[in-house]
């Protein structure tokens, strides 16, 4: 096979279909939009929502699913694995220290303290939230928890 063997299947392939160029063409005068009618109009039909005056779909459903809290607070998690990697023996685990170890970007966020992992360490821990199994793995250690919030 040569690439001058190569043609489009059968049917697959028509010319456009160019409407309003005379009568000639079979597609003349009305252009195939039949006689008279909102769609023989330039600019005619109603638009794809349009259900015959009944109030469509996309009014009839709300706007966005659900609702937002406005009064949400969004902490930054820290596992205690990530404590036990980071941290020495004896050391404190605040906003700052978390920010100079690069585990979080602000001191300002709000830090919470989560259990997956061990922890091998003994850490005084002091931030906005603990969940509870990190705070029995701490103190299990022989840490501190303190929450600021």
């Amino acid at each position: 096979m040569q690439i001058h063997d190569l043609f489009p299947a059968p049917g697959s392939r028509k010319p456009r279909k160019r409407v309003g160029r005379g009568n000639g063409s079979g597609h003349g005068s009305t252009a195939g939009r039949g006689d008279k009618g909102q769609n023989s109009r330039s600019g005619g039909g109603k638009g794809p929502g349009f259900e015959g005056g009944q109030n469509p779909m996309h009014m009839r459903l709300p706007k966005l699913p659900g609702f937002t809290n406005r009064n949400r607070v969004e902490y930054a998690v820290v596992n205690v694995s990530r404590l036990d990697a980071l941290f020495a023996d004896g050391d404190v685990v605040n906003g700052e220290t978390l920010v100079a170890k690069g585990v979080i970007k602000s001191a300002s966020e709000p830090v919470k303290v989560l259990g997956d992992g061990e922890l091998t360490k003994k850490l005084s821990v002091k931030v906005d939230k603990v969940s509870a199994p990190a705070k029995a793995k701490i103190e299990a250690a022989g840490g501190t928890v303190e929450t600021l919030c």
